[in-house]
């Protein structure tokens, strides 16, 4: 009888053993083997151990001499090693060291393997990264990359860095998203590199209104369209001003002439949902002023880059101390060198261009089996690429992506072949041999001269270059690879039996506008439109309406400017917007007819500057009404938004159709008989507004602007305990601090360039990507209040501070 029982009690002990070793399934995930996840060994508990500051020596006998590096008390890594090989090296290994997890699953979900470890929750967006052709653009960059062997292996010495961290591993040391995801780090790669390049040209250049504009253009017919979507906003304030020459001989004419092959408008309505695409106006704002206008007498340049705000944060901060320079700045976990940032001689940023750079192109196949299709006439072959999905707890699944001359079909559908659309993307590209050296040399740059040159090189995703130097220089360069476009190409989707509708080669890199050294004191990009409309090479894309112009409005305004004049640039949220419609929905509001509370939201709107205050409630009141009038002025596109994508008509053009034009035809509910007019429409909102703000209070939610918009930043595995509290600053989407509920400045850097280069910086987030640090996420206040770190920019290995934190030295 004690034998059975003692039989029983084992079985049962070995399998309560075996059940906490194996993943627990749920119904669209799975838990990580509990009694692995738990252990005090091996589990999480080792991730909130807290490792001993102490100086070490390390060994890491790949290195080809001796290197140092200083921590400061922000955990930035200042590096200093005989040689840039070494320098490479020991980036990427103190890079994985504190942000090895989020490399892993930036890398994996950008070419489709992220069902690999969450399982088939995640399929079909793997799927549409593999369609997308994301790993073929990665592996054509490394096609050209490798022929530049200098560079190349500085890639490789970064992998190799990154190789030699995950080898001091042991499982208890992974970071935390591992375990909780039951699966262990991969070696690092020049690949997994040109991944993550790939990973910032889809969030900057895959943008694209093919196929919206297509319906819009099907929808209203050719005189309605051009009216409600003109292309240039007459009161934009390009980054180019108007008054700049072009020192160049445009190419032939015909390259701006109307295509001669207009969209074919028999394709009808697609629907085919280009979503998810890219959030608008992951932008950016930069400028610098020259000594003309600076207290200081030194230049003074600016650089604040908006994305995706996560945890870990997009940015690494580092210096890079070697014998060819020395260079601080941010960089892009999974990638060497410093993207944005300076050194002893010159500063420089970026923000997004924001030019269509990506087409649609109908394909006409031969017949069903889509092995073959038309082009001029010939039956052209197709590329068929079976992709495979390893799904988490499933077994493997299977798509073919067809590759033509334009690209991936991306988009099929079984009942409409007909409609079916291959992608012609820049990024797709095989890179140039040089594309990777072009950040590399831009940290040892030394003059104008050398970032001109840099520049020649750069191809995507097309970036507004600003740069200022201690020798008085200020610049501005929208730099990438556009395509040389007919009038309109682009646009609309293209036929794509016909070769006449590609793209006519590219704009000679010296045909691209840049403004240097204006007279104007100051050079500005905010994402609004690159140029006038006079500049000779058509384009279009995604413009930024109202930041620039408020940029350009202080900047010229200003002089005698000092570092705190720009913290509080960077962080102003003043919005044109609001400036320009609030006054005409004013106007229009029956005052007479309101009931205290409408009233009492009248008076806290009179009482606005159109601040974007966070401890304001105006902003609140004005966010749900515009919204609100603009859905209602727009309501007969809202009806046919759920069946398919359509394009809206933007919010200046709104504003300028009822401020000029407030009789006009679309403010009228096209569910109603009677004709409403924009008196009718803003009135009918407001009250509408008011019932939202209503049952905002009663919900007992604060109507305060920062608790309104809700901005959190979220962990990159949208783990909730890992996510960041409401953000309470200011800022809006079209004001300088321009944040959202899930996007916003996610590096703000200001360089004074003088004798000696001072500068100041903060991110939101911190260096570790370990939720149990305290440096995961110790900047996030300082950035949200508007503060600023003064950077520690060392001459060398011995120029430390109080701020030094820990010295390891290495062999």
């Amino acid at each position: 009888m004690r034998f059975i029982k003692f039989a029983l009690s084992l079985l049962l002990l070995l399998g309560l053993i075996y059940g906490l070793n194996i993943p627990i399934s749920l119904s669209n995930a799975s838990l990580p083997p509990l009694g692995k996840f738990f252990s005090p060994a091996k589990g999480f508990w080792q991730n909130t151990a807290k490792t001993p500051l102490e100086d070490q020596i390390l060994d890491l006998p790949d290195l080809n001499g001796k290197a140092t590096v200083v921590f400061d008390d922000r955990g930035v890594p200042h590096i200093f090693a005989d040689n840039i090989e070494d320098a490479m090296y020991l980036q990427g290994y103190l890079t994985a060291k504190d942000r090895l997890w989020q490399m892993d699953i930036s890398t994996r979900s950008t070419i489709g393997r992220l069902s690999e470890v969450i399982g088939e929750r995640a399929l079909e967006r793997d799927k549409l990264q593999r369609r997308r052709g994301m790993l073929f653009a990665a592996q054509n960059a490394i096609k050209g990359w490798s022929k530049d062997e200098a560079t190349f292996n500085l890639i490789k010495a970064y992998s190799a860095g990154v190789n030699a961290y995950i080898e001091t591993l042991s499982p208890e040391q992974y970071p935390i998203e591992f375990k909780l995801m039951n699966y262990e780090p991969e070696e690092w790669s020049p690949l997994k590199t040109a991944i993550f390049i790939k990973s910032m040209a889809q969030s900057l250049c895959m943008r694209h209104y093919d196929i919206p504009a297509t319906n819009a253009l099907n929808l209203f017919g050719r005189e309605e369209f051009d009216f409600l979507y003109p292309q240039q906003n007459p009161q934009q304030s390009p980054i180019i001003p108007a008054d700049t020459p072009y020192e160049f001989e445009p190419l032939s004419p015909e390259a701006n002439q109307p295509n001669p092959l207009p969209v074919d408008t028999r394709m009808g309505l697609v629907p085919h949902r280009s979503n998810p695409l890219p959030p608008p106006f992951l932008g950016s704002n930069n400028w610098a002023v020259s000594s003309t206008k600076t207290a200081s007498g030194n230049p003074i340049l600016c650089s604040d880059p908006h994305l995706q705000l996560t945890l870990p944060s997009v940015w690494y901060e580092v210096q890079i101390h070697t014998p060819e320079y020395n260079s601080y700045g941010v960089s892009l976990p999974g990638v060497p060198g410093i993207v944005i940032g300076f050194n002893e001689n010159v500063a420089w940023g970026m923000t997004n261009v924001g030019r269509d750079v990506l087409d649609w192109y109908k394909i006409k196949w031969v017949d069903d089996s889509k092995q073959q299709y038309f082009l001029d006439g010939k039956k052209m072959n197709t590329e068929s690429v079976v992709e495979t999905f390893f799904v988490k707890g499933k077994d493997p699944v299977k798509d073919t992506v067809h590759y033509t001359h334009w690209g991936p079909v991306v988009h099929e559908k079984e009942d409409h072949p007909y409609q079916d659309m291959a992608m012609r993307w820049i990024s797709h590209d095989v890179s140039p041999p040089s594309e990777m050296s072009v950040f590399l040399n831009m940290n040892r740059a030394k003059n104008y001269d050398d970032y001109n040159e840099v520049l020649q090189q750069y191809v995507a995703p097309a970036q507004n270059f600003v740069f200022a130097s201690k020798e008085g220089d200020i610049a501005i360069q929208p730099t990438g690879k556009f395509p040389l476009l007919k009038k309109e190409q682009g646009r609309f989707i293209q036929d794509g039996s016909t070769i006449a509708n590609a793209w006519n080669g590219f704009t000679p890199m010296d045909h691209l506008p840049k403004s240097v050294n204006p007279a104007r004191g100051f050079v500005s990009s905010a994402n609004q439109h690159t140029t006038a409309p006079d500049y000779p090479y058509y384009y279009n894309g995604n413009f930024d309406d109202y930041r620039g112009r408020i940029l350009n409005r202080k900047l010229a305004k200003m002089n005698k400017i000092t570092i705190e004049d720009m913290m509080a640039l960077q962080y102003d949220d003043y919005s044109i917007e609001a400036e320009e419609l609030l006054p005409i929905l004013l106007r229009e509001l029956d005052k007479e007819a309101l009931s205290k509370d409408q009233k009492a939201m009248l008076t806290s709107l009179e009482n606005w500057d159109y601040h974007f205050d966070g401890d304001k409630i105006a902003p609140t009141i004005y966010d749900v009404w515009s919204d609100e009038v603009y859905k209602q002025i727009w309501d007969e596109i809202y009806a046919i938004e759920d069946s398919m994508d359509i394009l809206f008509p933007e919010t200046w053009r709104t504003i300028a159709l009822m401020k000029e034009q407030p009789n006009h035809k679309y403010f009228d509910h096209q569910d109603t008989p009677a004709k409403e007019s924009l008196t009718e429409i803003v009135n009918l909102s407001f009250k509408n507004t008011n019932a939202t703000i209503q049952n905002l209070k009663e919900e007992g939610k604060s109507l305060k602007w920062a608790n309104h918009r809700n901005t959190k930043i979220n962990h990159l595995g949208n783990i909730p305990a890992f996510t960041s509290k409401t953000i309470q600053s200011g800022g809006f989407h079209h004001a300088l601090n321009a944040l959202s509920r899930s996007a916003g400045p996610s590096w703000r850097m200001i360089v004074d360039l003088g004798e000696e280069i001072k500068a100041w910086g903060v991110y939101p987030g911190g260096q570790s990507g370990n939720p149990a640090s305290p440096l995961y996420d110790n900047m996030v206040d300082a950035w949200s209040n508007g503060e600023y770190y003064e950077i520690e920019f060392m001459k060398d290995k011995d120029d430390q501070s109080e701020k030094t934190t820990l010295v390891w030295e290495v062999e």
